[in-house]
Formats: C-alpha cells, sequence, structure tokens
C-alpha cells in the first residue's frame, strides 16, 4: 500500500445525534485501497454508528462522504452497494440451512437459458472464489450451520468479494474465534489487501487491531481521540487512548483527545 495514495474513503465532518445525545460528533477519518484501518472505543464510543452511516445502515444528520474523491450519495443499503461497499456484521446475515454457494448467491441467484437456477454455475464460481480466498475449504456442500467460526466468515467474505466489493466494513470478525479460526481471518484480510480491498474494521480487542490494521481511529463519547498508525504505538497505547482519550506522541489528535 502506498502511503501517498489518493484516500479511497473519506468521512469528513459526519454527524448523528439520537435525541440530545451526539453518537457521533463531527468526526473525519479516511481509508486507502489496500489498507485496513481500526475503528475502536468502548460500547456507545460512537464506532459502530459512524460505519452504519458510511453502510446507508443510518442516514447521517451532518457532513459528507467522499469516494474515491467525489461526493457519494448514500442514504441506505442499496445506495452503499452502488459504490461497492459491503458490511460483514459479526451475525454474518448467513442463511444456516444453506450451503456455501446457496448463501454467496442469496437473492442474486444465478438462472440458466431456461429460466431455472443454475446450481452448477454457482457452485463452480463459489469454488474458484473460495480456491482464492481459502484454498484449504472443502465443506462446500454442508449446510453453514456445520461450518466452524473462520469458514463462516469465508463465505461472508467470499459473498462481498464475488460481488464486486472495494470498500468492507468487517464488524469484530475474530470475535469468539479460537487462535486457528482467528489466524484463518488474519490470512483472509492479508488477501483482500494484496486485491486492493480497503477494510474498515470496527473493534475493542486492541491485540487483534496490532495484529490486523495499518492504522487506527480511536473514538470516544462519539468524538475522534486520534488517529496512530499501529506499528508506531503499543497496545498499551491504544488502551490509553480508548480509556482515557489519551493519545501518544506520534498521534494525529481529535476533538475528543484529553486536552
Amino acid at each position: 500500500m502506498s502511503t501517498n495514495a489518493a484516500p479511497l474513503v473519506e468521512l469528513r465532518d459526519l454527524q448523528k445525534s439520537f435525541g440530545g445525545i451526539k453518537a457521533v460528533d463531527h468526526v473525519n477519518i479516511d481509508l486507502k485501497a489496500g489498507e485496513v484501518v481500526g475503528v475502536l472505543g468502548h460500547n456507545g464510543a460512537g464506532k459502530s454508528v459512524l460505519m452504519k452511516m458510511l453502510s446507508g445502515a443510518l442516514q447521517r444528520d451532518g457532513g459528507d462522504i467522499y469516494i474515491n474523491g467525489e461526493k457519494a450519495v448514500i442514504n441506505n443499503p442499496r445506495d452503499a452497494r452502488r459504490y461497492n461497499i459491503e458490511t460483514i456484521y459479526q451475525t454474518l446475515a448467513l442463511a444456516d440451512n444453506l450451503d456455501a454457494s446457496s448463501n454467496l448467491f442469496l437473492g442474486r441467484e444465478m438462472v440458466s437459458a431456461t429460466g431455472l437456477l443454475d446450481d452448477n454455475a454457482m457452485e463452480a464460481e463459489t469454488r474458484k472464489i473460495m480456491h482464492r480466498l481459502n484454498p484449504n475449504f472443502r465443506r462446500f456442500h454442508t449446510p453453514v450451520s456445520g461450518l466452524s467460526g473462520g469458514q463462516r466468515q469465508s463465505v461472508a467474505i467470499a459473498r462481498a468479494v464475488y460481488f464486486n466489493a472495494k470498500i468492507l466494513i468487517m464488524d469484530e470478525p475474530t470475535a469468539a474465534l479460537g487462535p486457528h479460526e482467528t489466524q484463518m481471518v488474519a490470512d483472509l484480510i492479508q488477501e483482500l489487501k494484496r486485491s486492493g480491498i480497503g477494510i474498515f474494521l470496527i473493534d475493542h480487542d486492541v491485540h487483534q487491531v496490532k495484529n490486523l490494521c495499518d492504522r487506527a481511529n480511536v473514538m470516544k463519547n462519539g468524538q475522534l481521540v486520534g488517529t496512530v498508525e499501529v506499528d508506531k504505538v503499543s497496545s498499551d497505547d491504544l488502551l490509553g487512548m480508548i480509556i482515557a482519550g489519551k493519545n501518544p506522541p506520534s498521534a494525529i489528535p481529535g476533538p475528543g483527545a484529553l486536552a
């Protein structure tokens, strides 16, 4: 990833209130192609609300979103998909009773010339994308309820990538996974980076952020505390930002930083 590359995504002065509570208070962050940017903070810090405005799940009260330098109109998830934005929620939104290919093409099924579902074509395409992302995946005919956590993540990621996602929002992708499964997801993220996909990673686990992210944005009480390059800070530095709003010397401070 080139550090001088123009941003793939720019969130400028984003605002969202619920009643009298400012859930997101004039936040500015960006993301480059082939980069993983963490969005950290305690529950209620505003990180999920911020990302839901990018995904179209929530409409913003103020501010602008730019995609590839152009102002984007995102009022719902359908708008976001037009900008090649996909979200992989912690729940993964998979149909447990269906197999990998049925989940991959759910709602966007391939049909034959006669108008019937083309199961063979969908399975072939699923095998291609899974071979690229997770070559060890073999359980193509198993309902996803029978897959491991890492395998389920593989299916959810494959679905987003197959339909040309350029911007991925991932919500705690390693939550509740063991070490082997966590490494599987880490390998998937590295493959996505090599493909030039930009990833926003919502998390509160500073160790995973250190392992997976290039930069991290820390939020507290709806405001941006600061932005850091993760290889220039320690896990304790990140914890200090999350808990106390205290930036390390290398941080670019935001309005939520401890004075």
